[in-house]
């Protein structure tokens, strides 16, 4: 039987575990491929590394957080790969010049031997909805997870995502089946950079999640995962 290939980007310094609730829920129906977002230190050269990597002339792409950012660079470069687009608690524009400073600073903490310190104070504070902000699994799951990708990553992507490009165009060109996810309480890429991608974009739904914040796939995962099963079936 086919199965439609579904490629998933995970955000910065996390792994397949971000999507553990919708990959066991959606992989009986589709080939599910999670790459690692390693290496090049620019998010186009991690985005030519997925489409290379990916052997599916077409595929459905999801991606979180920096995950999108790479989804988004990957519609700019081959839009007629990607079947249906979903970006989830993410961000079409170029970083903030006011964040330079601040993602700096990490990366020397980070290179001094602080990773843990930087995730654990800096970062993952400003991830989860109010609610969430005392689950302990889920905080230690989020620490966990840099911890594993380590030092190099961590500075790889935060100069990817520092000298990332804009994607308006990307996402303006693009025709296919798209959704816009996000926590109703994410600080980090709020809802309204969520309108606004929406707007770019001409075959688009947008759905805001109660109860969650930049992690709404750990956070609210039964419901991204109605929300993802819905976008998988649109007509192509």
């Amino acid at each position: 039987m086919f199965k439609e290939t579904l490629v998933m980007l995970p955000g910065m310094m996390c792994d397949e575990r971000l999507f553990a609730p919708q990959i066991s829920a959606l992989q009986k129906g589709y080939h599910i491929i999670v790459p690692k977002l390693e290496g090049p230190n620019s998010i186009e050269g991690m985005a030519r590394r997925v489409l290379d990597e990916i052997e599916a002339p077409r595929f459905n792409l999801m991606g979180l957080s920096m995950g999108g950012i790479v989804a988004m660079s990957i519609v700019g470069l081959c839009p007629e790969r990607v079947s249906r687009l979903a970006l989830l608690d993410t961000n079409h524009k170029a970083d903030a010049a006011g964040r330079y400073s601040v993602r700096y600073r990490q990366i020397d903490d980070v290179k001094a031997g602080r990773l843990r310190q930087v995730i654990a104070t800096e970062m993952k504070p400003i991830y989860l909805a109010k609610a969430n902000r005392k689950n302990q699994a889920l905080l230690d799951l989020l620490i966990s997870m840099a911890i594993d990708l380590g030092d190099d990553v961590f500075i790889a992507q935060s100069i990817a995502l520092r000298d990332r490009a804009d994607h308006t165009e990307a996402l303006r060109t693009y025709q296919g089946p798209a959704l816009l996810l996000c926590g109703q309480e994410d600080a980090l890429c709020p809802p309204h950079i969520h309108v606004e991608m929406a707007k770019e974009l001409s075959n688009s739904v947008l759905s805001q999640i109660k109860n969650a914040g930049h992690i709404s796939t750990l956070e609210q995962p039964d419901t991204v995962t109605e929300v993802l099963q819905i976008w998988l079936k649109q007509p192509i």
